[in-house]
């Protein structure tokens, strides 16, 4: 008898090893689970290991037998080393099962005795040893085969595998393996492994889960532009990335703009003994092809390197460089290289490769980049041309840019100059924050800040330090006494003061009254002074706090902010007159308006590089594909703000509440919970009640999809209460108001429920909010209901329904359906309601409301429906008879009756027409009810029958 062993497993991989991985790592993972097999392929250092590490600490508990090995390149040419690895252990348990042949070439091999030559002179006995031992094995249960490196296997081990795993066919052996790829190289390897095996590429993580992962691996809060770099030279490598990571930890200089990153020794040496190979005018250059931002053999021509043809075709043919076949772009094999080879350079070699490409390059800003990083001190006329270039960039929306050129033109400025360095350093914080890079704009203002006496420039820099502190504006508390004493009496100081302090007494104190009276005087001190910009600004702010007040002046301020002249930056900006005139649309019913109005927004913001702005805007975007009942869409956007605001740091919150929504509507429900709880928690951490009441309003709904009225009951009072503390009146802020409602009455609250219905109803009607009252009427028509006023009710919602529909509002609509299904169909309505429902012909009210939610890609809502239909079956006045054939059939119920006289199976069924197997079988039931037949058979009778009349 087998003697069961216990081999030693790693311990399961944390999450931070499958960073970006997910879906294929659930591919690999579905694959292992059905039986088959996997091969992870890929270039060195992307995480093959990792992942099969990972792979391998999941599935070996549910085999008996794991066989490991595990090649490495200085032994790859010992033969039979890796099958002595993989069967060494096992072979005392098999070898009395193996034929004498067989047993003996396999002892042969595994004992040190046998030569690669062996697979000549015994080869099939040796080859049909490893077959029948691994039989042998699988006999006794599952095994399971984790081999990486595959590339490294000694060729006669990897002959056997092969030989092995290609005719194992039902045998219960498993191999999960692993091997060194650059591009599709893979096929000799998947020809060596069992027929069924997934090939799975693991290819480069992107800049998000970079930056996860650097978080992950101990090297958090990294500035963005840093990770921007850390990602670009990496080329989303994950081992290079955390090296790069690494390396930065341990430098004692932070890395300055402009310059390049520290590139550890142990990623240089993976590049420079190829180096070392080049002629030393090839690798000059290849030097100042790393400098440029876009090498060309023209440019490299104009750079004075005449032989840059010869010299690249021998970079080449090292495997350095590769040239685009399209043109004459020179393009290095990997980002490493170049990096690697600039670092490795002299300083006096890179400054004169940039000087030679400061008269080389076509464009101005790429000529003055090159001119300051040739250059070494203080120098007017370089600063001059950096800080022009850095206009240029911010014109051409290229804000990043921008900044980094600032930097470098602050470097080169005189301190006696006109502008002055901190001046230059302000504008380019300034551009960092329009780029979302808050970490550096904050630094660089930090820094002026320690040194910079005249008030203009402190306040300036304040205004950075406030601005990059997003919606934690409690962190920066203490800065608002300091700067109103550096702003003095200065109208247009004060009126840059009191802007910040109106988002002050929003966000901190929660007090709407008081942020629109801070955002008055503001326009009111900017218009004195002359600041146009401010005064947009503030009228911008106090507009927008008055319509979620619902005050009657909201209107006039937006006109005031709307009027020329008109600031470009302004205009297009979140916080400016162009948003908050969408946030009038929307909450106005004005949804393709609305959403006309911030896709031009959002196409200018992308255009100038406003990161901060795209990210509020592609979420506002959203929201308006919500509304509108377009899920799938919402989605899509909602999950692409959030993964822009946790890209850039900015937004997390107000993105985390949206796709909470889109996810509870159109997605996973579990997840918009958890989206919704964590926003509220993030705002309650920085003390953004306002945001502390759509997080909740979030998981308030997401929870009432969930089915867990109590708890949404719970979340959306609070919200409620929150409301009322900041001043907020207007229900179209947060359409909450239908969901509690629908809560309360669940619980059985239903006093409440109405008066909650009463108070938000009267403000709908004093600023007439039409779909709100839509909302309102649905929520209201269930309170009747549980009141047993079925009529009312009925009439109610069919009204609300009609109302939903005219404005556009398609998820609101289905909802009104659906809530219209259930009171038809409850057994507590009146036996005339339920009979009328039965008798009325075409599809049920159940039909209607999943046609509406599959209208709207509304999935949770559409599996909800599903379930009440089979709960609830709309039961016939009487049977129908057979010889009336298919039309007393509802239409769901004629198409499934249609496809099962077609031969469908269920499954075929549920996929044709995106409903679950239990939603046709039900269906079926009803169907079987109706012709007074028992079974699918008599359904293809009764079509047969009708076809032969």
């Amino acid at each position: 008898m087998t003697v069961r062993r216990d081999f030693k497993e790693p311990a399961r991989c944390r999450p931070d090893l499958v960073i970006g991985r997910e879906g294929l790592f659930a591919a690999a993972r579905e694959q292992l689970a059905s039986g088959g097999s996997v091969l992870l392929h890929g270039p060195a250092g992307i995480g093959k290991s990792t992942v099969l590490r990972a792979l391998a600490a999941e599935y070996a508990s549910s085999a008996r037998t794991v066989l490991r090995c595990s090649a490495t390149e200085s032994e790859s040419h010992l033969p039979f080393l890796a099958l002595a690895d993989l069967l060494g252990l096992v072979v005392d348990e098999v070898s009395d099962r193996l034929p004498a042949a067989q047993r003996t070439a396999l002892e042969s091999a595994l004992t040190g005795r046998g030569e690669e030559s062996a697979l000549q002179r015994d080869g099939l006995a040796l080859r049909l040893a490893v077959l029948s031992a691994l039989r042998a094995l699988a006999a006794e249960g599952p095994v399971l085969v984790v081999a990486d490196d595959l590339q490294w296997l000694d060729s006669a081990s990897a002959e056997l595998l092969g030989f092995a795993a290609r005719r194992l066919g039902d045998t219960p052996v498993q191999l999960l393996c692993a091997v060194r790829t650059e591009g599709q190289e893979y096929d000799r390897h998947l020809r060596a492994s069992p027929p069924d095996t997934l090939a799975v590429r693991l290819g480069p993580l992107s800049r998000a889960q970079v930056s996860a992962l650097l978080d992950h691996r101990g090297y958090p809060g990294l500035p963005r532009s840093t990770v921007r770099d850390i990602h670009r030279t990496s080329g989303g490598n994950p081992l290079f990335a955390l090296e790069l990571g690494r390396a930065l930890a341990e430098s004692s200089h932070p890395v300055r703009p402009g310059e390049p990153l520290p590139v550890p020794t142990s990623l240089r040496t993976l590049v420079l003994n190829r180096l070392e190979m080049l002629s030393d005018e090839a690798r000059r250059t290849l030097l100042v092809a790393s400098a440029g931002a876009r090498p060309t053999l023209a440019l490299l021509h104009a750079a004075g390197r005449e032989n840059a043809e010869a010299e690249t075709a021998q970079a080449a043919a090292l495997g350095l460089l590769a040239t685009e076949p399209e043109g004459p772009a020179v393009r290095f094999a990997h980002p490493l290289i170049s990096a690697a080879l600039y670092a490795e350079a002299p300083a006096h070699e890179r400054r004169a490769a940039h000087a030679a490409l400061s008269t080389a390059a076509s464009d101005p800003i790429e000529r003055a980049r090159h001119l300051a990083l040739a250059t070494t001190g203080t120098d007017p006329e370089a600063a001059a041309r950096l800080a022009e270039a850095a206009a240029l960039a911010r014109d051409r929306g290229a804000p990043s840019v921008a900044a980094s050129l600032g930097l470098l033109a602050a470097r080169h400025t005189p301190p006696d100059g006109d502008p002055g360095p901190d001046q230059r350093r302000l504008q380019a914080a300034e551009d960092a924050i329009t780029a979302g890079e808050v970490d550096l704009a904050r630094d660089i203002a930090r820094e002026v800040l320690t040194r910079a006496t005249a008030p203009a420039d402190r306040v300036r820099a304040w205004m950075v330090v406030i601005e990059s502190a997003g919606q934690a504006l409690g962190e920066v508390d203490t800065v608002y006494p300091q700067v109103l004493a550096d702003a003095g009496d200065d109208p247009r100081l004060l009126a840059q003061v009191h802007y910040q302090l109106a988002w002050r007494g929003l966000v901190v104190e929660g007090d709407f009254a008081t942020g629109r009276e801070e955002a008055a005087h503001a326009a009111q001190l900017a218009a004195r002074a002359g600041d146009r910009r401010t005064e947009l600004l503030a009228l911008a702010f106090q507009a927008q706090t008055e319509t979620l007040m619902g005050h009657p002046d909201a209107p006039a301020t937006i006109k005031r902010a709307l009027q020329e002249p008109q600031d470009p930056q302004v205009a297009c900006h979140h916080n400016g007159a162009g948003a908050t005139r969408y946030r009038w649309l929307i909450m106005s019913d004005q949804l393709p308006e609305a959403r006309a109005t911030v896709t031009a927004l959002l196409r200018e913001v992308r255009r100038r590089g406003m990161v901060e702005s795209e990210v509020h805007f592609v979420r506002l975007l959203a929201d308006t594909e919500l509304r509108s009942g377009h899920c799938g869409r919402a989605l899509d956007l909602a999950r692409e703000s959030m993964r822009l605001a946790r890209d850039s740091g900015i937004g997390e919150i107000p993105s985390a509440v949206l796709t909470s929504l889109a996810e509870a509507a159109g997605g996973d429900v579990e997840r918009a919970l958890a989206l919704g709880r964590e926003a509220a928690d993030q705002a309650e951490e920085v003390g953004d009640q306002m945001y502390v009441s759509r997080g909740l309003a979030a998981l308030g709904h997401a929870q009432l999809v969930a089915g867990d009225a109590a708890g949404a009951a719970r979340s959306l009072r609070r919200v409620r209460e929150l409301e009322h503390s900041l001043g907020i009146t207007d229900p179209a802020r947060g359409r909450w108001h239908g969901d509690l409602a629908e809560a309360l009455v669940r619980i059985g609250a239903l006093d409440e429920a109405q008066g909650l219905l009463d108070e938000a109803r009267a403000h709908a009607l004093r600023l007439g909010r039409e779909s709100v009252l839509g909302v309102l009427d649905r929520a209201e028509a269930l309170v009747r209901a549980a009141r047993g006023e079925y009529e009312a009710a009925l009439t109610q919602l069919t009204s609300a329904q009609d109302r939903l529909a005219k404005l556009g509002y398609g998820l609101e609509e289905a909802r009104a359906a659906f809530a219209l299904a259930a009171l038809r169909t409850s057994p507590r309505a009146p036996g005339a309601v339920r009979a009328a429902v039965a008798a009325a012909p075409g599809p049920t009210s159940y039909d209607e409301a999943a046609r509406l939610f599959r209208r709207c890609r509304a999935l949770p809502w559409v599996r909800q429906v599903e379930a009440a239909a089979v709960a609830n079956p709309v039961e016939p006045a009487a049977p129908v008879a057979a010889s009336e054939g298919l039309e007393g059939l509802a239409s769901m119920e004629r198409q499934v009756a249609a496809l099962v006289m077609e031969g469908a199976t269920n499954r075929e069924i549920a996929a044709r027409l995106f409903i679950s197997v239990k939603t046709v079988e039900a269906t079926l039931t009803r169907v079987y009810r109706k012709l007074g037949i028992r079974s699918r058979v008599d359904i293809v009778r009764l079509a047969a029958g009708r076809r032969t009349k």
